[in-house]
């Protein structure tokens, strides 16, 4: 399998499971990854983290078990599944962002009484089955995890996917980045 295949992988996925609604919010699957690495894109950063925001959510689309899923109390672990997925792939600098993405959720409400305020009420429901906002203890090891302060940039980003009708890139216009970032295949 060449970077391109796995590339068109990616977004065939998207394709086939992309237009479900994104846990309890107005945009769907794809609308939500596809805003949110515009708004890495306007940050300006490297473009491992653009891939990553991008894919970030993917064990949603790998997972069967439904959008409610935090609303029925499940943690369906959706940043593992799909940090789990995307190694077959790609190296740490957008794997590891993914799989870290919850916890810093889970770290900015600690840290951050405003963010915690921000959070959408779908969000909230989902921090809930998470394990809430983490103790200091949690907090201290988070910090010395490698790639913590990519994956609170990346938490940054998922907020701000959120918006309905907002005008935005096709999913196929990322294929050559996707592919540029594949390091096994």
């Amino acid at each position: 399998m060449t970077p391109d295949d796995v590339a068109e992988q990616i977004i065939a996925l998207f394709r086939r499971r992309g237009d479900d609604l994104y846990g309890g919010e107005q945009v769907s699957q794809t609308e939500h990854a596809v805003q949110c690495a515009m708004a890495a894109d306007q940050a300006g950063v490297p473009d491992s983290l653009v891939v990553a925001t991008l894919l970030h959510d993917v064990g949603h689309l790998l997972q069967s078990v439904g959008e409610d899923a935090a609303e029925r109390g499940i943690d369906a672990v959706h940043e593992q599944l799909g940090a789990e997925w995307l190694e077959m792939w790609f190296g740490p600098e957008v794997t590891e962002p993914i799989r870290l993405h919850v916890p810093a959720k889970r770290y900015l409400c600690a840290v951050e009484p405003d963010y915690l305020a921000g959070l959408s009420r779908a969000s909230l429901t989902s921090l809930r089955v998470q394990g809430g906002p983490m103790s200091a203890k949690e907090r201290a090891a988070f910090e010395d995890v490698p790639f913590c302060a990519e994956a609170v940039m990346l938490r940054r980003f998922d907020d701000v996917g959120k918006v309905k009708g907002m005008p935005i890139r096709s999913i196929a216009d990322y294929h050559d980045r996707i592919a540029a970032q594949v390091r096994r295949v």
